[in-house]
This record gives structure tokens, sequence and C-alpha cells, in this order.
């Protein structure tokens, strides 16, 4: 796969698509890589007319990984996060979007719908935020708005998304370990394949396995505190995926970030927990279109501003 060069970073991306279609830039979850998207929904959204571009964020996947001499200790800032103090982290998901919207510059793509899943989401609406003139639309899947009242996770989608395997060195037992995370946050209405759950997990596993890199973005997530007086000034057209049985991030996070975006769409999606499940995928690629689609009829009914004299 291509590596692009932005913000010091060497970021592995993949492009998918007709060149000269519409850009869909797809930002990923917290240790999540860029073959963590469904390829029936990346294919979907080709099919449907789009360019869709994949990436691995920093510190995931074959993206540069971020080394620090001291790393933060992750209880006592999560400690911290919970008593409102600053939280110490090598970076922020500010700094996470300047690398997408830098992937873009070395793509030479001026504007683009981004679509972000968990973590992607938000750092896809940072994105929004603060450079609205490069984003066409905004799809928010599963996350929210920093707001920690509505974000809760369940007892067991906590203690499953910080637990660690019994012998990280050993890739069966982190395989394994992986598996029994996803069958806890993982859609109760649409349980995966196991042995299809276990082939990607095993080729994710294998492609590369970063646990600091993991606990350096929930850091940032963290850092990056509440996002709500953000979203208010976000003036792209948003649509807003949820899971209506989401145990980490619960459904009223997506209502949560649908009330602070200007306009924003919500579409709950009932028995879809944390997840792409298989059957659901085709909804989610039909609404992404769309949206998308519809931004785009709409920029074009929008007289631009004259150029300015020469």
């Amino acid at each position: 796969m291509p590596r692009a060069s932005t913000n010091g970073l060497s970021l592995e991306y993949e492009v998918s698509g007709d060149p000269a279609a519409p850009p869909i830039l797809l930002i990923m979850g917290l240790g999540m890589q860029l073959t963590s998207w469904p390829p029936a929904l990346r294919d979907g959204l080709v099919a449907q007319g789009f360019r869709v571009i994949a990436f691995d964020n920093r510190d995931a996947g074959l993206s540069t990984r971020i080394r620090v001499r001291r790393r933060p200790n992750l209880v006592l800032q999560i400690a911290r996060a919970w008593a409102r103090l600053p939280v110490r982290a090598p970076y922020t998901l500010e700094d996470m979007a300047e690398d997408s919207v830098g992937l873009l510059d070395a793509l030479g793509i001026r504007r683009a719908h981004v679509v972000g899943a968990s973590m992607g989401g938000m750092i896809a609406q940072v994105v929004a935020a603060r450079h609205p003139e490069r984003t066409a639309s905004l799809t928010s899947i599963m996350s929210s708005s920093g707001n920690r009242r509505v974000s809760q996770a369940q007892p067991a989608a906590r203690r499953a998304l910080l637990s660690r395997p019994g012998d990280p060195g050993d890739p069966e037992s982190v395989i394994r370990h992986l598996i029994g995370v996803w069958g806890v946050i993982g859609s109760p209405a649409y349980p995966a394949d196991p042995a299809e759950l276990r082939q990607r997990i095993e080729h994710s596993v294998r492609r590369a396995y970063h646990p600091a890199g993991v606990a350096q973005q929930l850091l940032a997530i963290l850092a990056s505190g509440d996002r709500r007086r953000m979203l208010a000034k976000i003036t792209a057209p948003t649509l807003v995926i949820h899971g209506a049985a989401d145990p980490l991030v619960p459904v009223a996070a997506g209502r949560d970030t649908a009330q602070h975006i200007r306009g924003a769409q919500l579409l709950v999606i009932d028995g879809m927990g944390h997840d792409f499940p298989a059957p659901l995928v085709p909804t989610m690629v039909d609404a992404i279109a769309a949206h998308c689609r519809a931004a785009d009829a709409a920029a074009a009914r929008t007289p631009r501003a004259p150029a300015p004299p020469a």
C-alpha cells in the first residue's frame, strides 16, 4: 500500500474508485486499522460512485508509531479526566485531525466527505469544525461529543476495553482476547460469524499489533475532553449513525452529538452495537451515499462568492 508524508509522520493509506469521483475519507477508531473497514462498506461506496480513501491513524497499523521518553500512566490520567483535571498525552484529537487533513493535502484533494467511526468520528468532528472549507459533509458513526454525562460505557464493555491479553507476546493469546472483546461490544442482534471474526482479527494482529498505540490514542481522547462547543461551529451537512444497542458508546451519546450540530440528521439502527455487522452494512452504505450526494447537490446550488480582483 502507498504511504503519505504529513505532519512529520508517514501514513499508510489505500484508495479505491474512480479518481474523478467525489472523495470520501474514512477515519477509523481506537487502535483500529484501515483494514477494519468492512470491504462491503468500502466497495459499496465505490459502487455508489465515490472515491474512497482509508488510512491507518498515527499509532495504528503501519503508520508512524509515536515514541515517547516517558509514557503517561493511563490509570492516573483516566482519574485526572474524571476529576476534570488536565490530562497528559503525547498528542490530541486535534493533532490527529491535522493528520487527516494533511493526507488530503498529500493526495491533492481540496474537499472531501469525512466519515469517522468511534474515535474516528471524534476526529472527523474536529476536521469539520476546524476545516469547514475542506469538509463536504460529515458522517459520525457510533461516536460522541465528549460529554461524559451521556457517554459512559456499560461496565462489562469498559472492562473489556481496558483488559489485556493473558500473554501480549503470543499472537494466539492476543487473538483469543480480541475475539472476547468483540463478543462483548458487538451487536447483540447480529452476532458475528465465529470463523469470519477470527479470520478478521487474526489478519489484523498479523498485520500490526501495537497496544502502546491504543493507550496513547485513548489518552488523546481523554486530553481532548468535551467537544460540544466545537460541534456548534460545524456547518457541513452532518449525519450521525448510532446503534441502539451499543454497550461501549451508548446511543444517548449519538443523540447528544446530533443535538449539538446544527441541522444534523440522526439514524439510530436497532440491534446494532459497537461494530459493523454484515447485515447492516448495506443500510449504512445507502445512508452515507445518500447523505453525501445530497450535500454535493446542495453545494452545487449555492452560489460561489466572486473571486477577489487580481
